[in-house]
């Protein structure tokens, strides 16, 4: 549980660098969030079918808007942590963080955006440079005093 919440203790720490298991568990986090924030949307009546279809529907209840609440308080909150954790991840690839900026813009480009998402995948699954590169000490240098700092 401390990976998960690693990237929200250091907000907007864009400096030094993050491991894989620090971006993946930050990953499965929001992914189980975002879940938890859809079930809850269905739960309070939103459905696909009543949305396609023509007929006026009875309006969705208050679970629906609990979560469709929770759901953007959450996207909203996580922006900055999404980022600054993204950032460190290049910076552990001893990459810039303005690379993310690249792939960013890149990947709203039509028919070349599939292929720098796939890109970008493979570059968080890589290990980062072994030792100390010019972002900062190894995250996983076992001498560090805490990496939950």
């Amino acid at each position: 549980m401390d990976w998960m919440i690693l990237p929200l203790k250091r907000y907007a720490d864009f400096s030094g660098r993050s491991r894989r298991m620090e971006y993946w568990m930050f990953a499965l986090f929001t992914l189980l969030v975002y879940t938890l924030c859809v079930a809850l949307m269905f739960a309070g009546g939103f459905d696909l079918a009543t949305i396609e279809s023509e007929m006026i529907p009875e309006g969705p209840g208050p679970l629906f808007y609990l979560g469709a609440g929770l759901l953007v308080l959450f996207a909203i909150g996580i922006i900055i942590p999404s980022i600054a954790l993204n950032v460190r991840r290049l910076h552990d690839r001893d990459m810039s963080g303005w690379w993310y900026l690249g792939f960013m813009v890149l990947a709203n480009v039509p028919y070349v955006g599939i292929l720098v998402v796939i890109g970008y995948l493979v570059l968080m699954f890589l290990p980062g440079t072994p030792g100390p590169n010019r972002f900062g000490e190894d995250p996983k240098d076992p001498t560090q005093a805490s990496v939950f700092e």
